[in-house]
């Protein structure tokens, strides 16, 4: 008898095909939890985004290039990792 407690797409699936969905939920947390980092990160840069877009003279604005890398690695790696552990097949 299948395990009500699961999706009805995962109920009937083969040892291999359960240890790729592992595999891809494990990705799917670590760039999670790689995401919940940097946007601890992103915290800590926006103390010195205002002073360094007031203050620094032209294009010069090294805090404010790190805290849009860092919120684009945030961005890019939470909604991957979050459709990864939903279930959607990942770009291979």
């Amino acid at each position: 008898m299948a395990n009500t407690s699961l999706p009805l797409a995962e109920r009937n699936l083969t040892p291999e095909q359960v240890e790729a969905l592992d595999r891809r939920r494990d990705w799917g947390l670590t760039l999670q939890v790689i995401a919940g980092q940097f946007a601890v990160i992103c915290v800590f840069l926006s103390l010195w985004v205002g002073q360094d877009l007031t203050y620094s003279p032209g294009w010069a604005h090294p805090m404010a290039y790190y805290m849009a890398v860092a919120l684009t690695i945030v961005l890019v790696c939470g909604t991957a990792g979050t459709f990864m552990r939903r279930g959607i097949r990942p770009i291979d």
